[in-house]
């Protein structure tokens, strides 16, 4: 796989105390000039405040634009302040929402609770809107909680499971990753429905996405490698991968 083929899986990320309006200018200036060399990314994602500036900046090559939301990083408000960002995210068109299930309800076993809450945000979106649901799963001891993790966002609607917000010590593993994928086919075997992936949090290298690309390809087949279900959020990866000889 090529590093162009590479890059179009990823996700490019400007999620920063600083972030600012000249900022995310620039960011997306750096965006295009990868675009006019031919690296495409399948999104760019910001916080919900700049989802406007985004669109405005990359109003030539119209990408998807996410948007992190639900009190990202941490999940940690009240439900109608979750919704409430939402869906001012939603009014100010962006394309994705990227939320965090709900850790501290998971861990004290609320399943119905967690699944009500992703239910919530998936009610607010359109069917062409795609939701990401974030497990952290570097918080999550073992491929148990992952695989529970995982069934308990598709229960919600989760159009793709991804793995870290990239704001804890530990982001994606193998050992996460086959987990999500083997609760990702178990689901489309009972249903016929193709969930996505996201690997996120600790992906630097190209050989580092190599790897979960080949996990991912073992796990779920070729037909999974489209960025309409595999993602990488990598920002640091996409330099390497447009600068680099292939």
């Amino acid at each position: 796989m090529n590093n162009k083929q590479l890059y179009s899986f990823l996700d490019i990320t400007s999620l920063n105390t600083t972030d600012r309006t000249s900022s995310i200018k620039e960011f997306c200036k750096s965006i295009h000039l990868g675009i006019d060399k031919g690296f495409i990314p399948a999104a760019i994602c910001v916080y919900p405040n700049f989802i406007s500036i985004a669109k405005e900046e990359m109003q030539k090559h119209k990408l998807p634009i996410a948007a992190v939301s639900g009190c990202f990083p941490a999940s940690q408000s009240f439900l109608e302040v979750k919704k409430l960002e939402t869906e001012l995210a939603l009014k100010n068109e962006s394309n994705e929402i990227d939320i965090v299930l709900n850790i501290g309800l998971f861990l004290d076993g609320l399943y119905e609770e967690v699944v009500d809450e992703i239910k919530a945000i998936k009610g607010m979106m359109t069917n062409n809107q795609v939701l990401k649901v974030i497990l952290e799963t570097g918080e999550l001891k073992n491929v148990e909680l992952i695989k529970k993790a995982s069934q308990l966002a598709i229960l919600g609607g989760a159009d793709f499971i991804k793995t870290s917000t990239g704001k804890v010590p530990v982001g994606a593993t193998t050992d996460a990753v086959a987990a999500i994928c083997e609760t990702i086919k178990e689901h489309l075997i009972n249903t016929n429905q193709r969930i996505g992936i996201k690997i996120s949090g600790g992906v630097r290298t190209k050989q580092d996405a190599i790897t979960y690309v080949e996990l991912v390809e073992k796990k779920l087949g070729k037909e999974q490698l489209t960025s309409k279900y595999f993602r990488i959020g990598a920002s640091s990866l996409a330099n390497e991968l447009i600068s680099s000889k292939e």
